[in-house]
């Protein structure tokens, strides 16, 4: 009787052990498109065999765990690289914003207006005293003005949407950091009782992903199981039970600083921290192209002020007055055409004395050839060229982003192609096992059928 019982034990304990493993086989199939899913498998040992009298008995099979199939290096590696493809995606996305407000294609950029500006003082050049010629002149002057206004507000529109950015990014990290610390404490108290928090886990690595993406982060799993996040100069972002804030605050320059805030809720700024993810690129973008553009617009703009002015002020009007100042600004952002000139184009001093107006061209052709003048960078490059050197750098800036960020993606597809190879489920394999597992749970239900009818038997005898 002993034997039989223990034949019906064995096989019970088969046919559970193999039920367990056709219901991993079934979640592994069910999450065959779950984005971060690692495959699960279900780790099976031989029992204790039992001593006999004949020797050592086996006594079938137990489950002993559920083993997630992952690599704890690669995930690191894919967490890594993400960081730089977030800020190379942000930085790319943005530098393209900033080259399209330079765009020149359309034949309305400040290029254009720069060249009929200095047409227009040519023409003027081949009748000083004609009101036409004036006007035109005007005109060309305010389009150069506006032209230089309207780009100076453009990349101080994409600094303010940039801000924004930064201030979206910001709210998104505090998101995903709540969302592992809860994860955290439900890993905590699942494998608290020697169990494994398999699923859990595929989710922290999916909110770990993200939130590289966009900030760098370092991370360490302590003894418990929980994952601690640290920023730069190892300030915690995510503890076991507990999360920082960032925030944002305004700097003196007007741009929205990130800032992490201690438990005292004391705010700390690390915007000049942040190596990685789409913060990095937002920050770079706004804090150091756009204001080098804009610092190189503003060069431009004073350089023009300064050198038609000085000139216009040595020359003399229709009415043999003398020169008044041509373009009122101290750059970019404020340039504009003398309101007097602009109502009266007679002011606009094209002799180079009093007595010899209205014919005298000398002062016109003087402004008209500060054009070819090396006035710019250390006085080797004209203005034309200055403004040229600024587009043709930013388009470099786009070319530069867009390589690194396709070197990065190509990175990224390699690390999750290598995960996918360990982790990833493949419905062929999963198959295979589905048919064995089946076949190994309808062999122990045959096993428990002839230890019934071996127990029938002997009742019979009885």
């Amino acid at each position: 009787m002993s034997d039989i019982n223990g034949i019906l034990s064995l096989a019970g304990q088969a046919l559970m052990t193999q039920q367990k493993a056709i219901n991993v086989t079934s979640h592994n199939i069910a999450n065959v498109n779950t984005p971060g899913y690692s495959r699960q498998r279900l780790q099976m040992s031989t029992n204790t065999p039992l001593n006999t009298s004949f020797g050592l008995m086996g006594n079938g099979v137990s489950a002993d765990s559920i083993e997630r199939l992952y690599d704890r290096f690669l995930g690191a590696q894919i967490n890594n690289e993400n960081q730089s493809l977030g800020r190379w995606d942000a930085q790319r996305g943005a530098v393209e914003m900033v080259e399209t407000i330079f765009n020149e294609g359309d034949g309305y950029g400040l290029s254009q207006a720069m060249s009929n500006f200095w047409d227009a003082w040519q023409s003027l050049t081949n009748n000083p005293s004609g009101p036409t010629e004036r006007q035109l002149l005007v005109t060309a002057s305010q389009a150069l003005a506006n032209s230089f206004y309207q780009l100076d507000s453009d990349l101080t529109q994409s600094r303010q949407d940039l801000d924004i950015a930064v201030q979206g990014t910001v709210a998104e990290i505090n998101r995903l950091a709540d969302q592992l610390v809860d994860l955290n404490q439900k890993i905590i108290s699942a494998e608290s009782g020697a169990s494994t928090a398999n699923d859990y886990n595929d989710q922290r690595e999916q909110v770990l992903k993200k939130l590289s993406e966009l900030i760098d982060v370092n991370t360490f799993e302590d003894a418990n199981g929980a994952t601690h996040v640290l920023l730069a100069n190892g300030r915690p972002l995510v503890g076991a039970g507990q999360s920082w804030q960032l925030s944002t605050q305004i700097n003196p320059s007007g741009r929205q600083d990130v800032v992490w805030v201690d438990g005292s809720g004391a705010a700390t700024v690390i915007s000049g921290d942040i190596s990685g993810g789409k913060l990095k690129g937002y920050l770079e973008v706004r804090d150091v192209i756009i204001r080098d553009d804009m610092n190189r617009l503003d060069a431009l703009a004073q350089a023009l002020i300064t050198d038609i002015n000085t000139l216009h002020q040595s020359g003399f009007a229709l009415d043999g007055s003398a020169g008044e100042v041509f373009f009122n600004g101290s750059g970019a952002g404020n340039m504009e055409l003398n309101t007097n000139i602009a109502g009266n184009p007679d002011l606009i001093a094209a002799a180079a004395e009093a007595l010899t107006v209205p014919g005298d061209n000398r002062q016109a052709i003087e402004i008209a050839n500060l054009q070819y003048q090396l006035s710019m960078s250390g006085n080797t490059s004209t203005y034309n060229d200055y403004y040229s050197a600024l587009i043709r750098d930013t388009g470099n800036e786009v070319l530069k982003c867009d390589a690194y960020y396709h070197h990065q993606a190509n990175m990224m597809v390699q690390l999750e192609n290598r995960r996918e190879s360990i982790s990833g489920v493949s419905l062929d394999e999963e198959m295979i096992n589905l048919i064995k597992f089946q076949n190994a749970y309808t062999a122990a239900a045959k096993m428990i059928s002839a230890a019934d009818e071996m127990m029938q038997t002997i009742l019979q005898m009885v």
